[in-house]
């Protein structure tokens, strides 16, 4: 029960995602484990929670600076002793964080690949009382990953040094063939894997055909301004261009790409992440270091490379797992330009991938099949259901027609221009386009010339597309493919076979309505304006002080009181502590001025079984305390440290039971800590016990810590 105690303290929830909690028990059975699972699914806390019950260290291989930096922040704000070592630190940081390691002071170390394989720091690290090994994005190390980095594959070395010491491996995105790379070259011993569905179920993807990109993406933006999101471009111009487009039209938005300096993608990746700027522009060198989770939406102003890097590239929308969108903007001069980069290729092989990749990408963009479906069959995986109810082919199905007639003129038209021919030639033929190859081929004679103006250029694409797609063309050949016959043309081109077709509209797609969430939009606007004056006092991006979906949960529900906010999710103990009061007071000041009266937390917050199973170790604790036990007592007759007893008080005191400290502190004592706690804050006890002296015990401390807490609360 001890995980679920430390669950709620450190991080706020009171239940594990799916594999979280088998995952997380595996590892404290010492056995090495493969984890994946896609973003937003808890990855970290499959390590950071067991470094909490293990005696030693965790060592985090990451492989990105920014990254490493936020994790960290994220843990201490949250009360975990943790740090990094990264080129970024001076000489005389490194030193002082090396002096904590060796005194045990830190429980999760955060280091690159190339730092802890440095033969001196690896000499430094055997001295330590390593526990676990955890490396993150662990598809570098295969050549076979979308990332790899050569330094990664060094990493086999880990299991020579420290054959006893268990290793973790996670990462968002790997095929089979990935997966088993990465398990041999780790050296992973008995290894057992552990892979989550691919399903984001809270992101929406939608594809849109590409008219006029600028104004496509204005339009969509009217409704989003306060939201921050990802839009990706090929090129560093289209970057510069875009962003600069959306500054002139009041957007905050910056630039990323490889043309800059560090310096400067630096500071635009900084202000991103802090709230400062709604928008980046960027290649896709942007993201990777990315631990955001309020991007609401992550949009494709070009065609991304593959279907692997698009899924990686989404992943990075709605990590805290709200609603968020996924926009690709489809033409098909994207298309070539990709097929002009595939061509100035010198290896072989390596065109053929490329061409391969990019295919299935067409194929993914022109279906008229269920995205989800689509997505998860290219990594394996089944969607099973007729309806995903999360993109545009299942929500916003198109109106059909009897295209019968129009599927014989581009059929006639292929076969009278000889099969030799692609799209846009054929297209040109139907409309009666006199353009001069068409003149030169005198295909201007041919019976199906101009017989095809009844539709647009763009309808006629889109039938040929979707002729493809039931298999009644083919296209032919990689760089310039043509349009064939197939078998199943013959039917229809006698009139013995119907076809339906879907009717494109010319105008541009309406954009998706989402329902209008049910929690007050004004007050969330209040603490996200709140939050970010705290973060930025304490020089932390706001997701740091708290998740929207906590802030979500706060404004649905009103809570009037630390003992209501404790069981908002995500607010743990040292947030309750540090930033309980002010939010409170915000949210009982908007309540008054509204009139609006708070509302019970839903059940599901206090009698989940996961809850309910959780307290039965305090629920033992408070009947010892109810038969007049002292904690001394308490703590021996249960076999249990003393702070652990003081944590089950604690919890029992903010959830409302009637227990007085008097017995446990002297009133002299009571008044001398509240003292020192008003002068020096309530969020970090090492200065408090430090004035108090050797006198006081970190116990007592907390003790009164906690009823000041329940009594600013019920003011």
């Amino acid at each position: 029960m001890l995980m679920y105690d430390l669950l709620q303290k450190y991080f706020g929830y009171t239940s594990f995602y799916p594999l979280q909690e088998d995952i997380i028990k595996e590892v404290l059975e010492h056995r090495d484990v493969f984890v994946l699972m896609p973003t937003g699914s808890g990855k970290s806390l499959c390590y950071q929670l067991p470094a909490l019950l293990f005696s030693g260290v965790t060592i985090v291989v990451s492989p990105l600076i920014a990254l490493m930096k936020d994790q960290v922040d994220g843990l201490l704000a949250n009360g975990i002793p943790a740090t990094f070592i990264n080129s970024s630190l001076s000489y005389h940081e490194i030193d002082t964080r090396r002096q904590q390691l060796s005194n045990h002071e830190i429980k999760i170390l955060y280091v690159a690949p190339e730092r802890l394989l440095m033969s001196e720091f690896l000499e430094f690290v055997q001295g330590l009382k390593v526990s676990l090994f955890a490396i993150d994005e662990s598809h570098c190390i295969s050549e076979w990953g979308h990332d790899f980095r050569p330094e990664y594959r060094q990493l086999k070395i880990l299991k020579e040094i420290f054959p006893h010491i268990p290793v973790i491996a996670l990462t968002a995105t790997a095929t089979q063939v990935v997966q088993d790379d990465i398990i041999r070259q780790l050296k992973l011993s008995r290894c057992k894997v552990f892979r989550a569905s691919f399903n984001r179920k809270n992101l929406y993807y939608q594809i849109k055909p590409k008219q006029e990109p600028l104004r496509q993406i204005l339009q969509y933006l009217e409704g989003q301004r306060k939201d921050s999101g990802i839009i990706y471009c090929q090129s560093r111009k289209a970057v510069e261009n875009l962003a600069s487009g959306l500054q002139k039209k009041g957007y905050r938005a910056l630039p990323y790409h490889a043309g800059l300096t560090a310096e400067v993608r630096t500071e635009h990746q900084e202000r991103f992440i802090r709230d400062d700027v709604e928008i980046i522009v960027a290649t896709i060198a942007f993201g990777m270091g990315i631990d955001k989770p309020n991007v609401r939406y992550v949009i494709h102003y070009d065609l991304p490379k593959s279907i692997e890097g698009y899924y990686q590239e989404t992943g990075r929308a709605g990590r805290d797992g709200l609603p968020s969108e996924c926009i690709l903007f489809f033409s098909y001069a994207d298309k070539f330009k990709i097929e002009h980069f595939i061509q100035q290729k010198k290896d072989e092989n390596e065109k053929q991938i490329a061409y391969r990749q990019l295919r299935e990408l067409i194929t993914y963009c022109e279906s008229n099949v269920c995205r989800r479906k689509l997505l998860l069959a290219y990594f394996g995986e089944t969607f099973e259901g007729p309806n995903c109810g999360g993109c545009d082919v299942c929500l916003e199905p198109k109106e059909r027609f009897d295209g019968t007639i129009a599927a014989q003129k581009i059929l006639s038209c292929v076969y009278r221009t000889g099969e030799r021919f692609g799209i846009n030639y054929i297209v040109e033929v139907l409309l009666g386009t006199r353009n001069q190859k068409v003149l030169q081929n005198q295909h201007d004679t041919l019976k199906t010339y101009g017989v095809g103006k009844e539709y647009s250029r763009l309808q006629w694409q889109s039938f040929i597309r979707e002729l493809i797609q039931f298999g009644y063309l083919r296209l032919d050949g990689d760089e310039y493919p043509i349009l064939k016959l197939h078998e199943k043309s013959r039917p229809v081109l006698l009139g013995n076979e119907k076809v339906s077709l879907i009717k494109p509209e010319e105008k541009l797609p309406v954009q998706k309505t989402e329902e209008y969430e049910a929690y007050d939009h004004t007050l969330f606007e209040r603490l996200r304006t709140l939050r970010k004056t705290l973060a930025d006092q304490e020089g932390v991006p706001p997701y740091i002080i708290f998740h929207d979906t906590s802030l979500k949960e706060m404004t649905t529900y009103y809570p009037q009181s630390l003992l209501d906010l404790r069981k908002i999710s995500g607010v743990g103990d040292q947030k309750l502590m540090k930033h309980g009061k002010v939010f409170i007071k915000e949210i009982a000041d908007y309540c008054e001025q509204h009139h609006i009266m708070p509302k019970q937390i839903a059940q599901e917050h206090s009698e989940s079984p996961v809850k309910q199973t959780k307290y039965s170790t305090v629920q033992t604790t408070l009947g010892l305390y109810q038969q007049r036990l002292s904690i001394h007592e308490i703590a021996q007759k249960r076999g249990l440290a003393l702070s652990t007893i003081v944590s089950h008080l604690e919890k029992l005191i903010l959830n409302g039971e009637s227990i007085s400290i008097d017995g446990m502190v002297n009133s002299e004592k009571q008044n001398h800590i509240r003292e020192v706690l008003n002068k020096f804050g309530m969020d970090r006890l090492t200065p408090v016990k430090e004035k108090l002296g050797d006198g006081y015990s970190y116990e007592e401390i907390r003790l009164v810590r906690v009823k000041m807490m329940c009594e600013s609360g019920r003011k």
